[in-house]
């Protein structure tokens, strides 16, 4: 591997064509996978000055820090990029759900049976 982007100490996240980086937020305390978003150059910037997570919002076409409005916010604990640097994963500790239906994660459905059923 010769690749400094692989192997060296310079972030340099590799955004795809429309300039965005997959991101994902667990939970710092237990591990549970609480969102899946994306964040652009501005979005990774903002979130590691402020130490809480902000996105790029695909649907509205604009940044959007995470409990804005609801207050349930994403505190960073730590930032990292994986092996090619595209795709971010936050270790957050949450205050509040994380989904926007009120869930405490995004992923609070199983597929089962060829349909959804939601966790008790």
């Amino acid at each position: 591997m010769t690749d400094p982007r692989e192997t060296g100490t310079e972030l340099k996240p590799k955004y795809d064509a429309t300039g965005l980086i997959t991101a994902v937020a667990t939970d710092a305390a237990t591990g549970e996978v609480l969102m899946l978003a994306h964040m652009n150059a501005e979005a990774l910037a903002a979130t590691l000055a402020s130490g809480e997570a902000t996105f790029w919002s695909r649907s509205r076409g604009k940044l959007w820090k995470k409990g804005e409005t609801s207050g349930h916010v994403l505190r960073v604990v730590e930032a990292r990029v994986d092996c090619d640097q595209d795709a971010v994963w936050l270790r957050v500790e949450p205050a509040g759900p994380a989904c926007h239906t009120g869930a405490r994660s995004c992923f609070y459905r199983r597929i089962e049976g060829g349909g959804l059923v939601a966790d008790a």
